[in-house]
């Protein structure tokens, strides 16, 4: 990104979408377990989040950089790990929280907290608590956009390493490519399967290699650099809604945290861990910023901004209504039979 006026708001977007979602999963971080954050939020005890609570921190600059690109009207679909994704796709942040905790005023009206978190408003169409679920979703809504022909409207489906592993990442790309569908796949490879390293077993060379087998072209790219994945992406993002037929991003990131939130991910090497908190996407931003002549105050003031929205979100959170107990037999599929009533 040149040293531009343009480039320099463009990149300072794209570090507001960055810290925003980090200070999300900081303080969901937080609700989940008790305590005070790293912004010095007392909780109450009792954790505010119930269920697991899958994080992205460190992923941040996969989905602002994607995302950055697409429109509302596009759709999307996530992982278990889908805060950030659902931010960047522009879904409203306090909303989130909500659901997160459980409340009426949640997307799902608290039905379905941080693993099934869906706002059709903005084309997210869901995250997805069974790994690789996403990828069938999401082709199953591109063919559907080819097949209406209405715009250029594309589909993106975020789905991490271990997913490669599982049937429906294979299926998913075939028909994809059999029926020349907009979709861009796209593998945020955090090298972590739950608590298992990936790389020991998956064979050959991992999402970049299984789509080339298919004709799918895959493009390679720093998944902690910010920068690289909005240049990437937009290229991508191009070719698919130019009618190029599918194409996959595999995204070279790392999963600092354990697999869920209460995880001390002991079975880790320090070492490994040191190494990946060198390669922080959002202080790699920020230098890139001061470098091309972003001021420090500038990006101190997204910071606070992001921290004090989530302050507020979780305030509108805790304040918020609990679901009405008649609820519960809503939005569920009737058999017939009216036992529901």
């Amino acid at each position: 990104m040149d040293p531009s006026n343009s480039g320099r708001s463009s990149g300072t977007a794209l570090y507001r979408t960055m810290v925003r979602i980090r200070a999300f999963e900081n303080a969901a971080e937080t609700a989940s377990q008790g305590g005070v954050s790293a912004y010095g939020q007392q909780a109450a005890g009792a954790a505010k989040v119930r269920g697991p609570l899958h994080l992205s921190t460190g992923q941040e600059a996969v989905p602002a950089g994607v995302c950055a690109h697409l429109r509302t009207s596009d759709y999307l679909t996530s992982t278990h790990r889908g805060h950030g994704h659902t931010l960047a796709k522009g879904a409203d942040l306090a909303r989130m929280m909500c659901e997160l905790f459980g409340k009426a005023t949640g997307f799902n009206g608290g039905k379905g907290g941080s693993m099934h978190i869906a706002d059709f408003s903005v084309g997210m169409l869901g995250a997805n608590g069974v790994v690789a679920a996403g990828l069938p979703i999401a082709v199953g809504a591109a063919h559907a956009q080819k097949l209406l022909r209405k715009s250029d409207d594309i589909t993106v489906c975020f789905f991490g390493d271990g997913a490669i592993n599982r049937g429906p990442f294979l299926e998913a790309l075939n028909w994809a490519r059999v029926y020349a569908l907009p979709v861009l796949f796209v593998c945020e490879d955090n090298r972590w399967s739950a608590t298992t390293a990936s790389g020991p077993m998956t064979a050959g060379d991992g999402a970049s290699a299984r789509a080339a087998s298919m004709d799918i072209a895959a493009t390679q790219v720093d998944g902690n650099d910010v920068f690289a994945v909005h240049e990437t992406a937009a290229r991508l993002v191009a070719e698919v809604r130019g009618g190029g037929g599918p194409r996959l991003l595999h995204a070279l990131t790392y999963r600092v945290k354990g697999h869920v939130s209460v995880d001390l991910a002991a079975y880790r090497d320090p070492a490994e861990l040191a190494a990946a908190l060198e390669t922080d996407p959002i202080a790699r931003a920020r230098g890139h910023l001061l470098d091309m002549g972003v001021a420090a105050a500038t990006l101190d003031a997204i910071e606070n901004a992001a921290r004090d929205e989530v302050d507020s979100a979780l305030a509108i959170a805790e304040a918020a209504p609990w679901p009405e107990p008649g609820a519960a037999f809503t939005d569920v599929q009737t058999t017939g039979a009216g036992q529901w009533t």
